[in-house]
């Protein structure tokens, strides 16, 4: 697992991206802007978690995603997987 924040400071989210592209890593992120590049202009992505829970506590924000990745584990690749407090959804990526 790679926090960006340690290894690229201050990247931009087309950093964040390539990054996640070329060590072939599923994003986890808070960021609704790379829905946006992965979805509104194609971008090519591994695949992308997008959390929005926003008003929930860490622990609970972790105890989601963790039952989501378990769920969905052969759904990550190549796919957007939004997790929202009334569920998620999926949606396949193009490749």
């Amino acid at each position: 697992m790679t926090y960006v924040a340690d290894v690229l400071p201050s990247a931009t989210d087309d950093d964040v991206l390539e990054l996640a592209n070329n060590t072939k890593a599923i994003l986890i992120t808070e960021d609704k802007d790379f829905g946006d590049l992965v979805i509104g202009q194609e971008r090519i992505s591994q695949g992308v978690v997008l959390i929005r829970l926003s008003g929930l506590r860490h622990e609970s924000k972790a105890n989601m995603l963790r039952s989501v990745i378990e769920q969905h584990a052969d759904e990550l690749l190549g796919s957007m997987i939004i997790v929202a407090p009334g569920g998620i959804r999926i949606r396949r990526l193009q490749q």
